[in-house]
């Protein structure tokens, strides 16, 4: 394996028991937190408001990177449209009389 991908074999045993860098820590441990808050928000909380919840609990973390760590662990906020009226009920217009007076009654 280690022809094919033209390694050495002392690189690819340092690969297989380095740990994770700080950085990558970090990371995982705002992932899982973000994961809670995204949960418990049923999906609706975004990265402004997670980022202002992880804040406010003492953990440091811009928005952009919780968008980012959002988008890679495919979460997207629920995003509903805003009610919009498709008639106007406050119109000034007559209203035509009811000419052919159907009576739907058995």
């Amino acid at each position: 394996m280690c022809k094919v991908f033209q390694i050495s074999k002392s690189s690819y045993y340092h690969w297989l028991i380095k740990k994770p860098c700080e950085r990558e820590l970090y990371r995982q441990e705002a992932i899982k937190k973000i994961k809670n808050i995204y949960t418990i928000s049923k999906g609706r909380y975004g990265s402004p408001r997670i980022a202002k919840e992880l804040q406010m609990s003492g953990f440091k973390i811009s928005r952009k990177l919780v968008a980012k760590l959002m988008r890679k662990e495919n979460m997207q906020s629920i995003i509903k449209r805003k009610f919009k009226s498709t008639t106007d009920s406050s119109h000034h217009y007559p209203v035509v009389e009811n000419v052919l007076r159907q009576e739907f009654t058995v």
